[in-house]
């Protein structure tokens, strides 16, 4: 479970960037967090990474507590996290076997178990076939699905992707967004943050909307209302 107590986040130039945030998130739950830009979504993520410390509150994520964890434990809590950047991220002198099977070599894992597993997520992402080929030789959406696959690679909890649909063309937003659905229904938690009103109707998930640092609405098969 994710839990924000009280929390906020206020920056050294003064930005209160979050203030008194009191969210739980449950295990194996979809959210979508929506709002506009600058009101408090990408803190929230980088509070989540713990790229960012809070500055009165506690935040917990499952058994660690982020506002008290030392920074060696760092790395190994970020394994439990599989992170999709809207901006893809690849490493373009990798191919897709490599791309994906990096995240579990700098983890350490054995040789055997890479080889092994890489093939099985990227069949879940569909992109066996394209598992020789350069990022630069893919569409935006192949793309994407080469992200994911990256995050599921260390098989983390929680899936949290930034704006994963907005580089892409309407089909394969909609196939990003059901492989998403797909690895929630295998008990992943998912958070999906998303300007996009359409994707939130449709999947008619969970809604959480973030204004001037606060929570002003959270419903579950809502909408995304915007006047909010």
């Amino acid at each position: 479970m994710i839990e924000f107590r009280d929390v906020s986040k206020i920056y050294p130039n003064g930005t209160v960037a979050l203030e008194n945030i009191n969210l739980k998130i449950e295990d194996g739950e979809f959210v979508f967090i929506v709002g506009a830009s600058g009101a408090g979504k990408s803190t929230l993520m980088h509070l989540l990474l713990r790229e960012e410390k809070v500055t009165s509150g506690k935040l917990l994520v499952g058994d660690y507590d982020l506002t008290k964890i030392p920074n060696f434990k760092i790395p190994y809590y970020r394994r439990q996290l599989g992170m999709v950047f809207q901006d893809f991220k690849l490493f373009e002198k990798k191919t897709v076997y490599e791309n994906v099977a990096f995240a579990m070599q700098v983890i350490g894992e054995p040789a055997k178990v890479i080889k092994r597993r890489v093939p099985t997520i990227l069949s879940i992402v569909g992109l066996v076939d394209k598992y020789k080929n350069f990022p630069t030789e893919l569409s935006g959406g192949e793309q994407q699905r080469v992200a994911l696959a990256r995050a599921l690679a260390n098989n983390p909890r929680i899936i949290i992707a930034d704006e994963p649909t907005a580089n892409i063309d309407p089909k394969m937003k909609m196939e990003i967004m059901n492989l998403l659905m797909k690895i929630n229904s295998k008990g992943k938690t998912v958070i999906v943050v998303t300007h996009e009103k359409n994707i939130v109707d449709y999947f008619q998930k969970r809604v959480i909307t973030i204004q001037n640092g606060h929570v002003v609405d959270d419903r579950v098969g809502g909408m995304y209302d915007e006047t909010v």
